[in-house]
């Protein structure tokens, strides 16, 4: 099938799932651009503050929430069942799923003076989920930093060209938070300022590779845990914003011009619509596909963003779909084109080889079938465009759930200190980066996240019960989640006695029994008749 088909149909199904089924959830959350929002009337000039503009916001949400989910996931999911289901999977859950959640997350926690989801958990439901809700979340941002320190540092030590960019952008995105918060420039000037040092960083990498040896995994480890933690605890002003904001051209760049190549050359799709329905030890489709694609469809992670960072950021409750519905359609129109780029851009049976044991792996795949793609208005230089646009997804989301894992760890065990709650989230990540043990609970890692969505849907649910309303966007979405999430884990748990990986037999059942506690706490909440919460 050509591609350009795929993507025109693609684009148009999202741009109408943003237009209207957005503006219905928009009347529906009651957005009043009149309201005070959390991050002028509970202004800190730490975490509570308001961002300078909505598209700065903007660039801050969808770089954190995109991470390599939109990109590692989709790609998997074509090599083992078949680029259509993954397209209708990323489509359809994006604007019936992952957009109502992002979105619901972000209003109900602005509603809450903008506190983490699992904080409004013990107020709607009670205080033995919002416990195992927490442990969820912190597991599931330990995982998250741990991978992605690991992923990044790998790319950091292959492809030495992207050094200079990676950590140029730091500086760069200091300065352009200068320019913005303490001398008042005007936006427009010092995003073309911003953008003009970062393009510069990109030629000087080109140029200038940085290689520091065999040592290279360790050091970069050593480097980004050192980032992350500054990142943490400093004024979202100064890095987290004004970095987010400039990363997310970057990425807008690596999108238009990934749909461009596909509009001039529109390549033939080589993979196979549909592979099998069983695809041996990855499991089945159902459920394993809608675990293997989250970000780019319906992610728990988007929540934590959304009511960890950005509902604190957030100017006016006028933009609030914008951000999270719309980030989260962004998000999946990448979702597509990674798709396309794999499918269209790799011979017919290349995909399985990158992937197999030894080879290139998913971010190798995406380098050359993007490089593929774009070759005709990027030069031959796409792949190293699109190692650069991962690690910026990577490192945007690092430092944001780096953030978030500090505000669950001083919610969590108490802790006052916001220096000590990072440095526990960094220590125990570091670790598990280093050693490699997380690759043995990653097999439980996309279902733990889709647990984390499903529990997010009935915390909203319950929210809007609290408030007389009805369940009609969350209802199906919240059971379809927890269906397919608790489906996976049990997968995983027969996999696991099977290659007798009795780790995650543990964590896996460990993982279903709260699970199922926390169901039944909320099943309580929902058959209560004239429901009564405080609502803050």
């Amino acid at each position: 099938m050509n591609s350009l088909i795929v993507i025109l149909g693609s684009f148009l199904l999202l741009a109408l799932g943003y237009v209207f089924y957005g503006r219905m959830l928009e009347k529906f959350f009651e957005v009043n651009p009149a309201n005070i929002p959390p991050s002028k009337q509970y202004y800190d000039g730490i975490d509570y503050v308001p961002a300078k503009n909505w598209l700065m916001l903007l660039g801050h949400h969808f770089s954190s929430i995109a991470g390599a989910g939109p990109i590692v996931g989709p790609i998997i999911a074509v090599a083992l069942w078949g680029w259509v289901p993954a397209i209708l999977w990323v489509v359809f859950g994006s604007i019936l799923l992952g957009g109502v959640h992002d979105f619901a997350a972000l209003m109900i926690s602005i509603r809450h003076k903008a506190v983490s989801i699992s904080s409004i958990a013990e107020t709607v439901i009670s205080r033995r989920f919002r416990l195992i809700f927490l442990s969820f979340v912190w597991l599931t941002l330990i995982l998250v930093v741990a991978v992605f320190i690991s992923v990044c540092s790998q790319t950091l030590a292959s492809d030495t060209r992207t050094v200079i960019p990676c950590f140029g952008l730091i500086f760069v995105a200091v300065i352009t938070g200068y320019m913005l918060y303490w001398i008042k420039v005007k936006s427009f000037i010092a995003t073309a300022v911003g953008l003009g040092l970062l393009v510069l960083c990109i030629i000087l990498g080109n140029f200038f590779p940085i290689d520091i040896g065999k040592n290279a995994f360790l050091i970069w480890c050593a480097v980004l845990l050192v980032y992350s933690y500054i990142a943490s605890v400093i004024p979202v002003q100064i890095l987290l914003q004004p970095r987010d904001y400039l990363s997310s051209f970057l990425l807008y760049f690596g999108i238009i011009a990934g749909a461009i190549g596909i509009f001039i050359t529109h390549p033939v799709i080589n993979a196979p619509m549909f592979s099998r329905w069983d695809a041996g030890s990855a499991g089945w489709l159902w459920p394993m596909l809608f675990i293997s694609i989250a970000c780019g469809a319906n992610s728990g992670f988007h929540a934590l963003v959304a009511s960890g960072t950005t509902a604190k950021q957030l100017p006016n409750e006028a933009y609030a779909k914008r951000i999270g519905y719309g980030a989260m359609i962004i998000e999946a129109f990448l979702a597509v084109l990674v798709i396309l780029v794999v499918s269209a851009g790799i011979a017919p049976g290349g995909l399985q080889a990158m992937l197999a044991k030894g080879g290139p792996g998913p971010i190798g795949a995406f380098g050359k079938g993007y490089n593929e793609v774009t070759k005709t208005i990027l030069m031959g230089k796409g792949g190293l465009i699109a190692i650069l646009i991962l690690n910026s997804f990577i490192l945007t989301t690092l430092d944001t759930a780096t953030r978030i894992g500090r505000y669950i760890s001083q919610e969590l065990f108490k802790i006052n200190n916001r220096f000590f709650a990072t440095f526990v989230v960094v220590f125990i990540s570091g670790f598990l980066a280093v050693t490699g043990s997380w690759n043995k609970i990653w097999l439980v890692f996309g279902a733990s996240n889709q647990l984390v969505a499903a529990l997010t849907f009935i915390v909203i649910a319950s929210w809007l019960l609290c408030r007389g309303k009805s369940l009609k966007f969350v209802f199906l979405p919240a059971a379809f989640m927890l269906i397919t999430a608790l489906a996976a884990l049990l997968l995983q748990v027969l996999d696991g006695i099977r290659s007798k990986n009795y780790l995650i037999v543990f964590i896996t059942m460990a993982l279903i029994v709260l699970a199922i506690l926390m169901v039944f706490d909320a099943i309580g909440v929902i058959r209560k008749k004239g429901l009564k919460c405080k609502i803050l």
